[in-house]
């Protein structure tokens, strides 16, 4: 095995820190943006006037296409990043988009839903982006033994930094008066504008106290013609990398599944009737809670292995499915969330550290790029299985919560199928904390 950059145990713990900052940085856009506040208002300001069938099209459609820029783009990038040693350098180009985009939405207009659409769309490109050179540099900053609690420190405090600022956020929103704001509305946009500046001010302990190796003969030209000529080299034999593939499509099923359940969670806690406040809450709820259970998970998978700390994850998300099948009260879902915030950073943790051991030394940003690239595809499948399901039991006639409650249960069924796959994936050995 190659033998880790850093040598002083004062320097690596520096680089550690600054990596996992980034994740502090930059989910405030995911919790306050993407979750919180942006599919609400898109519809009541930025869609004002609108049918809510089509503004929910018209959102549908922004996220589609920026998902689907960055799956098509991301091995590409990563195999060029590779060929260069460009990976800190993309990710400040495509986090300066996100924050820039971030910023920007605090001078749309009201009815400007195209604009809206547009850099919202260009902000989830520049997050997806600069998350794949982020995980790329796992296994710069932290060696084998420690990678599993390393990629766990950056989802724990990814969920305390953005449940953090999306609380904040929060409060501006309930009591606008007591930041000098005049409204609600108001209050949303300048979330939007400290979303922006939290994102970049964080990001600044990466990009300045993290070493990433050098390729002193790389230039920006050769290195796109040599990461083309990789990235098909790596296509045509991905077979030879058995288990990173095979892991790849069981990623691809359980993943689906947990970003569907982010993604939808709301929806369907207001199809039961749910007031929006419990909703705020129980996400609130999921973040801090998830902050503490990341950094257990990151204990576990270094004790027990990351295959064996996945399944527990799946085997909890199969059991909040048939949970949330039969839920009536909205003290359910606070505990629902809570139970969602134990396991969800620690699947999304052990399952970027366990890729990061089935991978070639030297090829992170290539391979993380196809990780990044099934994880944006793979969040079109859950949602449809939901409305399609939905759909379908509401025209046999089934009334009232009866579809939406089949609907989320038939995500069951990418925690089962995952799993299968899964199994077929050597298993690691346990390393010592």
């Amino acid at each position: 095995m190659a033998p880790h950059p850093y040598t002083k145990a004062g320097t690596e713990k520096r680089a550690v820190l600054s990596w996992a900052l980034y994740d502090w940085a930059n989910s405030a856009f995911v919790t306050t943006v993407v979750a919180g506040f942006f599919p609400v208002f898109f519809k009541e300001f930025y869609s004002a006037g609108a049918d809510t069938a089509v503004s929910t099209a018209r959102l549908g459609l922004a996220n589609s296409l920026a998902g689907l820029t960055v799956a098509l783009l991301a091995p590409l990038l990563g195999a060029v990043a590779d060929q260069g040693a460009f990976k800190k350098l993309f990710l400040a180009l495509f986090a300066g988009l996100g924050v820039a985009m971030a910023c920007l939405l605090f001078v749309v207009p009201q009815g400007s839903w195209a604009m809206a659409s547009f850099v919202f769309a260009l902000a989830v490109v520049g997050f997806s982006g600069a998350n794949i050179f982020y995980d790329s540099l796992l296994p710069v900053v932290a060696s084998e033994e420690r990678r599993h609690y390393v990629s766990s420190l950056g989802y724990a405090l990814g969920y305390l930094g953005g449940g953090l600022l999306f609380a904040l956020n929060v409060l501006m929103f309930l009591r606008p008066a007591l930041f000098g704001l005049s409204d609600g509305s108001q209050a949303i946009r300048v979330s939007f504008l400290t979303v922006g500046l939290w994102w970049a001010a964080f990001s600044l302990p990466l990009l300045m106290f993290v070493r990433e190796p050098a390729n002193a003969a790389a230039r920006a030209k050769s290195a796109l013609a040599g990461g083309i000529r990789r990235l098909a080299g790596t296509l045509s034999s991905l077979r030879r990398h058995r288990q990173a593939f095979i892991f790849l499509l069981a990623y691809w099923c359980y993943i689906d599944g947990v970003d569907t359940i982010i993604r939808m969670a709301v929806d369907y806690g207001l199809s039961l009737g749910f007031p929006r406040s419990s909703l705020i809450i129980a996400l609130l709820i999921t973040q801090f809670v998830g902050f503490p259970s990341a950094l257990a998970f990151g204990r576990l998978g270094s004790r027990i292995g990351a295959k064996r700390g996945i399944y527990l994850a799946l085997a909890v998300y199969l059991a909040v499915t048939v949970w949330g099948a039969f839920m009536t009260r909205p003290a359910e879902f606070y505990v629902l969330a809570a139970v969602v915030g134990l396991v969800q950073g620690g699947i999304q943790a052990l399952s970027r550290s366990f890729f990061a051991g089935l991978i070639p030394g030297g090829r992170s940003a290539e391979f993380f790029g196809f990780y990044n690239m099934v994880g944006k595809f793979a969040v079109v499948l859950g949602p449809a299985l939901m409305g399609g399901v939905a759909l379908a039991l509401h025209s046999a006639g089934l009334a009232g919560s009866l579809p939406a409650r089949f609907s989320i249960a038939s995500v069951a069924l990418f925690f089962i199928v995952g799993g299968i796959i899964l199994s077929m994936v050597k298993a690691e050995k346990p390393v010592s904390a």
